[in-house]
């Protein structure tokens, strides 16, 4: 299936790894031009596939927005498509949770990508056409107990996705959200991640923690950050062509809900 993405011009944040990585690989795929962005250059430059653009920025620096897609312009020569990808989650019980833990997710979850799309969304509008989509979590829609801080910006920037949708649809940019589940990516599996942080937290193994995550949805395992990647790709596309301010569940069926 042609998916009308070649020499589209991308932007994909927080894609040194996991989901971003793999979002990147699979616009390639496609044929698009790419702009990659994450904190770590060395770590980005890594993982870009040949011939895309890197840059190295921190969504949460509330100058990085116009820098990236000034670097987009620059760079690209505009820009088509912007995947809101950036974040991160820590296990830590609500009653620990501190000021800096809940600002670091609202700047991740809710102003990093609100300024991003404040900043490219008239670009796109101008050309007629442009896609947004903006990775948030399963947990936006049924609140974790594992971060609340995350949880609860994961559903504001639903709310966000949802907005900046009617705001702009008529224009020609498309606005929607995808909710991944548990995802063997790195947040997930690397040394110190949250399997590592629930098996210390529930006293159990690191095995245990994984087979216990997987046991929450109904296909009984966790996602591949590419089964993620592709449901992001298709919301980028022409063929989705008709799905404004959605909020696709790729959970494995982790939220007990058909919306």
């Amino acid at each position: 299936m042609d998916l009308g993405l070649n020499g589209r011009r991308c932007v994909v944040t927080g894609a040194s790894s996991g989901i971003g990585r793999a979002v990147a690989a699979a616009l390639t795929a496609e044929g698009a031009r790419l702009l990659l962005v994450a904190r770590g250059e060395a770590a980005l430059r890594d993982a870009a596939p040949e011939g895309a653009e890197v840059l190295a920025a921190d969504v949460t620096d509330p100058a990085a927005a116009e820098r990236i897609v000034a670097t987009a312009q620059e760079r690209l020569g505009g820009l088509d498509v912007l995947v809101n990808n950036a974040g991160s989650s820590a296990n830590i019980p609500l009653g620990q949770l501190s000021e800096a833990d809940w600002e670091l997710q609202w700047q991740l979850n809710v102003r990093g990508p609100e300024r991003l799309m404040a900043a490219a969304a008239p670009l796109m509008a101008e050309a007629g056409w442009g896609r947004i989509v903006n990775v948030a979590s399963s947990s936006g829609k049924r609140s974790s107990a594992t971060n609340v801080a995350y949880s609860v910006t994961k559903s504001a920037q639903l709310a966000l996705s949802r907005a900046y949708a009617e705001a702009w649809a008529a224009r020609g940019v498309l606005v929607n959200a995808v909710t991944p589940g548990p995802t063997a990516s790195e947040l997930w599996i690397a040394p110190g991640g949250l399997a590592d942080q629930a098996a210390a937290a529930r006293g159990i193994t690191r095995a245990q923690a994984l087979e216990a995550a997987a046991a929450r949805t109904p296909r009984g395992q966790l996602a591949d950050p590419p089964e993620i990647a592709d449901v992001v790709v298709f919301l980028c596309s022409e063929r989705a062509a008709n799905v404004v301010g959605a909020a696709w569940s790729a959970d494995g069926g982790a939220v007990p809900s058909i919306l």
